[in-house]
């Protein structure tokens, strides 16, 4: 019987891309097809710190069989609860801290934690028939998590002893992981690593590529490519001549200006969160790491020049921009038509690309390595696989475009052109919709309740990684409320006096860990052994 097997599998590109399909490959495959990653030394690598979503560990880590403790150790990684929106309400140019608004501050929190639940239904619903009829002030994410209060002091998702409270995801120094997991695939997995730059492909007469050839003289032959060059995209654009649908009509954010900035932890404490501060042409990531925290601005280059953007990001740091060592980026906001063309596959930059306002970069990846994986194919490369895998790409990257052109489409801010003009851009149908269940009082999404089941199961994560719980923080946090209660809330007035039960329960829960739990910077001052 012939075998039709993968023999070699060639991965162009390193950084984390490369070497996370690498190191997953080398776990999926075992050995039964050779990996080569063919990496150009000369070439830079984007990034000055990664944040990440919770299902990175499950869906990554844990497949490879490495440890929480582990990898964290060796990539100077920290925690994330959540991502902190700061001034996305009010007028004013870049600041670290949060403007005065509605009597309180200019922020709320996207929360990782599943939202509860009272008698099937969400505790949003709830919590907005109190807020339309008055009857409270407090805010969506305040009353109906526990984890806000405790992010505000800074405090750690794990107790002292390891145990896990609330669901997380991590920031990382990209570059650490990169070297990390390049370490761990040729050392581990026998993964070849070559060190070269391409300068063509071979084709035959099919349009599947079989061979890479090199700067050096290199011929690198493969059954299945792997793209992961980055916004260059060699193969799958260049090679393959696969277009690239361009999604600027969508998300106007197309530069970044990034650096790494010092911190005294022992002094400030460790934030266990991704900061997104509003500016007047985008906005400013912030991720703390031990010892610093990566930062950098997401601006359109339609309203802002680099030397504008460049002044305004280091004002607010209190930078020197003379002296300052500054990454420019351009990106492109787009995806292929099809992920996956004949033999090559697209994975990270060179398939797909969002501003990281949702930190959708490395989840982007580890699902496409999860659809890879489930649909792997053999030398015959049944077009049927490569559909299913396109369209599960499609729908991932579509759901997260729609989802963060609503952040700026229903942020109040008008105050600048950049703001005004993020308004005038049509919505998807898709989001649309969303948007208007939510004004009628629905779950946009079905309600998830279980924390476990879910980030244990990769189809909803990949298929519905947006909840109910991520639409709701969203939408109320930018003041977007629904227009009246769910009108089957009206029948059964009894529900009330059981939720009012649950939110008191967040309170008390909340006070119990808010006494308990170490401080992230101690937390994890023990965890990296300083």
């Amino acid at each position: 019987m012939e075998d039709h097997r993968i023999k070699d599998v060639v991965v162009l590109g390193g950084g984390t891309a490369g070497w996370m399909t690498a190191a997953y490959l080398g776990k999926a495959l075992g050995q039964h097809a050779r990996i080569t990653v063919l990496e150009a030394p000369s070439i830079p690598k984007i990034g000055v710190g990664e944040a990440t979503v919770p299902n990175l560990h499950k869906t990554f880590f844990d497949f490879l069989g490495l440890s929480e403790e582990e990898w964290m150790r060796e990539c100077n990684a920290s925690f994330k609860m959540g991502i902190k929106f700061i001034n996305w309400r009010t007028d004013g140019t870049g600041q670290a801290d949060a403007r005065p608004h509605g009597g309180g501050t200019d922020h709320y929190y996207h929360l990782f934690g599943i939202l509860p639940n009272h008698e099937n239904l969400p505790l949003s619903h709830y919590w907005a028939a109190k807020k339309l009829s008055g009857q409270t002030d407090e805010a969506f994410d305040y009353a109906c998590y526990r984890e806000p209060a405790i992010i505000d002091q800074k405090l750690s998702p794990r107790h002292s002893d390891g145990t896990k409270w609330t669901n997380y995801a991590w920031h990382f120094d990209a570059h650490l992981v990169a070297d990390f997991l390049r370490r761990f695939a040729t050392q581990k997995q026998g993964v070849v690593h070559v060190e070269d730059e391409m300068v063509d492909a071979l084709i035959d007469q099919r349009g599947h590529i079989t061979a890479l050839k090199t700067k050096a003289g290199r011929t690198i032959e493969g059954d299945l490519f792997i793209d992961c060059s980055g916004f260059r995209s060699l193969l799958i654009n260049k090679v393959m001549r696969e277009p690239f649908l361009d999604m600027s009509d969508h998300l106007l954010n197309d530069s970044a200006v990034a650096t790494a900035v010092p911190h005294d932890d022992e002094t400030n404490g460790v934030e266990p969160y991704t900061s997104s501060i509003a500016m007047s042409s985008g906005w400013t990531w912030k991720i703390p790491m031990l010892g610093r925290f990566g930062t950098g601005y997401v601006y359109s280059s339609r309203f802002a020049d680099a030397d504008t953007a460049t002044a305004e990001f280091c004002r607010m740091w209190g930078l020197d921009p003379e002296t300052q060592p500054l990454n420019h980026v351009k990106f492109r906001v787009g995806r292929n038509r099809r992920a996956w063309v004949k033999n090559c596959v697209s994975i990270g930059l060179s398939s797909c690309f969002l501003e990281p306002l949702e930190s959708t970069g490395i989840y982007f990846i580890t699902a496409a390595l999860y659809q890879l994986g489930k649909h792997f194919p053999d030398k015959r490369f049944d077009p049927v696989l490569a559909d299913s895998f396109n369209r599960e790409i499609e729908i991932m990257f579509d759901d997260s475009r729609d989802f963060l052109q609503a952040h700026f489409t229903l942020a109040p801010r008008t105050d600048t052109p950049f703001w005004r003009a993020c308004k005038e851009l049509e919505l998807a149908d898709d989001i649309k919709h969303k948007i208007a269940a939510y004004r009628a009082g629905l779950a946009i999404n079905m309600p998830i309740t279980d924390e476990v089941n879910y980030y244990a199961n990769f189809e909803a994560e990949f298929r519905n990684f947006w909840t109910n719980s991520s639409y709701y923080c969203v939408f109320a946090g930018l003041d977007v409320l629904p227009s009246h209660p769910l009108p089957a809330m009206t029948y059964r007035p009894d529900a009330f006096e059981g939720a009012e039960a649950v939110f008191a329960e967040i309170k008390r829960s909340r006070a119990e860990l808010v006494a308990k739990l170490p401080s992230t910077y101690e937390y994890l001052r023990n965890l990296h052994g300083r």
